[in-house]
């Protein structure tokens, strides 16, 4: 008697059809309902790049790189002082950084960096950096103002007379947002605001420099050249 012997040949050649088709279908449902990731362009990511060196001015040499950036927005200093704006009291903050790419510790002298602009042709006029307690207390008096008035500066800066609550909030948020610290240690970088009260005449920073004359190597009897930055660009 003769056997009848098995052939899945042709149901395995069913079944490969009907394989590729699901998985076909599936892939076209996932790419279908799959969250759509598209790269930004490189395009884009330089110009975003190039937006965000312009926004600062900077000046490099020594192992020693230092930007600086006035906040000429009000929106830019909600974050640090969220009820009373020093911005809205004439004062200005200008954003610096400093990065030691050196082997050695520096010191910035910053009670000696200037603000410096020009009134006119002939005169050129410093304004020096402002303590914690004279931003608070700017901001609450900041006085009348008249945008159209060319003041000589630097003016003199009253001694602060308020001490209640309102003050101490505003001190510790100008003092929590400062320049913690003039020694930079090597290969890193500290930040922070530093404050001028320029009675609101923001116009005059079409020729302002930021001066830092004293930079010495920790330790040593030894300075670096100054930095002199223009922030009129």
């Amino acid at each position: 008697m003769s056997k009848n012997h098995y052939n899945p040949l042709p149901k395995l050649l069913i079944a490969i059809p009907c394989l590729a088709g699901f998985f076909i279908l599936h892939g076209h449902w996932a790419a279908v309902h799959a969250s759509p990731s598209t790269p930004r362009p490189a395009s884009q990511a330089a110009n975003q790049s190039t937006s965000t060196l312009q926004t600062s001015s900077l000046e490099s040499h020594e192992g020693l790189t230092i930007s600086a950036r006035p906040w000429m927005d009000a929106a830019k200093y909600k974050e640090k002082f969220p009820k009373k704006s020093p911005f809205a009291a004439g004062v200005l903050a200008v954003q610096v950084a400093f990065r030691n790419d050196s082997d050695q510790s520096l010191k910035v002298g910053l009670d000696r960096i200037r603000l410096s602009f020009n009134l006119d042709e002939e005169n050129r006029q410093e304004l020096e950096p402002m303590k914690a307690a004279e931003v608070a207390d700017a901001v609450l008096h900041p006085g009348a103002k008249d945008p159209t008035k060319r003041v000589r500066l630097p003016l003199p800066i009253t001694p602060p007379s308020n001490k209640g609550k309102d003050f101490q909030e505003i001190q510790n948020q100008a003092q929590n947002a400062a320049v913690p610290s003039g020694v930079v240690a090597a290969h890193s970088t500290v930040q922070g605001l530093l404050y001028f009260d320029m009675q609101g005449q923001f116009d005059l920073l079409h020729t302002a420099h930021l001066y830092i004359p004293d930079v010495a190597i920790m330790g040593k009897d030894q300075g670096l050249t100054y930095f002199e930055i223009d922030l009129s660009r």
